[in-house]
C-alpha cells in the first residue's frame, strides 16, 4: 500500500472507556478498552488485528464503525469525521460500513426467513424493494456460494458455516466498502474455517473491499491479510506488513505469540513464551504495559509508555517498545 494514499478508515488517538462498579454501592470506576490507539484500512487491504482476549480487538472494530462511540480520539471515513456528521450522512455513510459477528448462531433472528434478513439493509437505505430486492438477495445468495431457495428457509435449518456465509450476504446487501470481519470463523469447525476464510479473499478481490479481519488465529491472519496489528491491553504494540511481521516479528510480545502457535515445522519449545496471565485491564502495569511478562523489561519499561514509532531501518512498520533499536530486523 502507499503511504501517500489516503486511507478509506482511519482511527487516530482512539481511546474507549467502560465503567465498572466497585463495591454493590461504590461509584463506577473507569477502565480502558482502548488507550490511543491510531490504525489506517485503506481500500481493497485486509488488516489484521490479533492479540490475547481482553485487548480491546472487537472494541476497536465497533469503535470504527461507530457502533459505540469513542470516549477520545476520532474516526475518519474518507476525510470526513463521523462525529461531526449530521443524521442524515452518518446513515448516509454507515451504508458503506458493515460488520460480520463471530456468533453465526446469534446473529440472525431466528424467527425470519434468512432472505427477509439479507433484504433488511437494502430496504431500509432505499437500494431495492419487492421483486427487486428478492432477486438481489437470490445474487447475494449466489455470490456466498448457496442455493438462492434458501431465501425462504429459517436459520435453524443451516449448519454454521452456511449461516456465516449467510451473515456475509446481509453484510453485502448495503454494497459496503468496508467490513469488519469479528472472529467470523473460531465458531465454526475446522474444516469450514477455510472454506469462509477463502469466501471473504475472494470477495475482498473482486468487490474491492477494505476488510478489518479481527482473530486471535495467526495462521488465518497470515494468510488472509495485507497488514497485521497486534494489540495488548488496549495498546498497539507493533504492526506492518503482513509478510514482514511473520518472517521477523520485534515486539517481544509479537515474538512470543508466534512461538506459542502451534506449528508442523517448528516441534521444539517456544524461543519466548508467553509466561503468567494476562494483567487486569481495570489496574495495568505502570510504562510499557507488557513489561510483566517481558523477558526483555528493564527498569526504565517501567516509567514511561513507549510511543508506536516507525521502527529503525523498517519505515513501514511501527514498535512500541523502549528498546526498539535493538529489536529491529
Amino acid at each position: 500500500m502507499s503511504a501517500a494514499r489516503e486511507p478509506l478508515v482511519r482511527g487516530e488517538g482512539l481511546t474507549r472507556a467502560f465503567r465498572r462498579r466497585a463495591g454493590l454501592f461504590g461509584r463506577g470506576v473507569p477502565v480502558m478498552a482502548l488507550r490511543g490507539v491510531d490504525v489506517a484500512v485503506h481500500r481493497g487491504e485486509a488488516l489484521g488485528v490479533v492479540g490475547e482476549s481482553g485487548c480491546g480487538k472487537s472494541t476497536l472494530g465497533r469503535v470504527l464503525l461507530r457502533l459505540m462511540p469513542p470516549t477520545d480520539g476520532r474516526v475518519l471515513f474518507e476525510g470526513e469525521d463521523l462525529a461531526q456528521q449530521t443524521a442524515s450522512r452518518l446513515r448516509v455513510l454507515r451504508r458503506r460500513m458493515q460488520m460480520v459477528f463471530q456468533d453465526p448462531y446469534g446473529s440472525l433472528d431466528p424467527r425470519r426467513t434468512v432472505g427477509a434478513q439479507i433484504a433488511d439493509g437494502m430496504v431500509i437505505h432505499g437500494l431495492a424493494r419487492g421483486g427487486e430486492a428478492r432477486e438481489k438477495v437470490a445474487a447475494l445468495l449466489r455470490q456466498v456460494g448457496l442455493d438462492p431457495d434458501h431465501a425462504r428457509r429459517l436459520p435453524h435449518e443451516f449448519s454454521g458455516g452456511q449461516r456465516q456465509r449467510i451473515a456475509v450476504a446481509r453484510a453485502l446487501a448495503t454494497q459496503p466498502d468496508f467490513i469488519v470481519a469479528d472472529e467470523p470463523v473460531s465458531a465454526l469447525d475446522v474444516s469450514i474455517q477455510a472454506q469462509v476464510v477463502n469466501l471473504l479473499a475472494d470477495l475482498r478481490a473482486e468487490l474491492g473491499l477494505a476488510l478489518l479481519f479481527i482473530s486471535h488465529d495467526l495462521h488465518v491472519v497470515r494468510h488472509l491479510c495485507d497488514r497485521v496489528v497486534v494489540m495488548y491491553l488496549g495498546h498497539v504494540m507493533e504492526q506492518g506488513p503482513a509478510a514482514e511481521l511473520f518472517r521477523a516479528p520485534a515486539h517481544p510480545y509479537t515474538r512470543a505469540l508466534l512461538a506459542a502457535t502451534p506449528s508442523l515445522r517448528h516441534r521444539g519449545g517456544a524461543a519466548n513464551p508467553l509466561v503468567g496471565e494476562v494483567p487486569s485491564i481495570a489496574a495495568p502495569p505502570s510504562g510499557c504495559v507488557f513489561r510483566t511478562r517481558c523477558a526483555m523489561a528493564q527498569p526504565r519499561c517501567a516509567e514511561g509508555t513507549p510511543p508506536l514509532a516507525p521502527m529503525p531501518g523498517a519505515p513501514a512498520r511501527q514498535l512500541a517498545c523502549h528498546r526498539a533499536a535493538e529489536l529491529a530486523p
